[in-house]
C-alpha cells in the first residue's frame, strides 16, 4: 500500500487504457467501468498504479477526479485506485459492486483516506 495510499484524497489524471464497453484482449470480459492507470507513476509490480473510474458513463480516454479509496487486494498485494467526479461519493458496497467483474476473483479491503 505504500505506493497507493498517497493518492487517497488527491486528484488524479487517469489515462484510460481499458474503455467502458470494450472486451479485455485476453478473455472475453467486456469492461463495464472505465479503467487505466496513473502515467508516471509506480506500482509495486513495476507497473504503473491502476485505477477504477466511478460514475462515468460513456468511454472516455483520459478523466482527472478524486481517489476516493482504494482497494487494497490482500491476497495479491496489488492495489486499485478508485476515482470518481469530485463531490461524489460511493459507498465500500457500491464500490464492491461497481468492480466486482474483476474484484470478484481476489480478496480485498476497502481503505479510506
Amino acid at each position: 500500500m505504500k505506493y497507493s495510499q498517497p493518492f487517497l484524497g488527491k486528484i488524479v489524471e487517469v489515462k484510460v487504457d481499458r474503455q467502458l464497453g470494450t472486451k479485455h484482449p485476453k478473455n472475453d470480459m467486456i469492461y463495464p467501468i472505465n479503467y487505466g492507470f496513473i502515467p508516471g507513476t509506480l506500482a509495486h509490480d513495476g507497473a504503473e498504479l491502476v485505477a477504477y473510474i466511478l460514475g462515468i458513463d460513456e468511454p472516455v480516454q483520459e478523466f482527472k477526479g478524486r481517489c476516493i479509496a482504494l482497494i487494497h487486494r490482500t491476497d495479491d498485494d496489488d492495489d486499485k485506485l478508485i476515482v470518481c467526479e469530485e463531490g461524489k461519493s460511493y459507498t465500500d458496497e457500491e464500490i464492491r459492486e461497481l468492480t466486482l467483474f474483476q474484484e470478484q476473483w481476489f480478496e480485498s479491503e476497502t481503505i479510506r483516506p
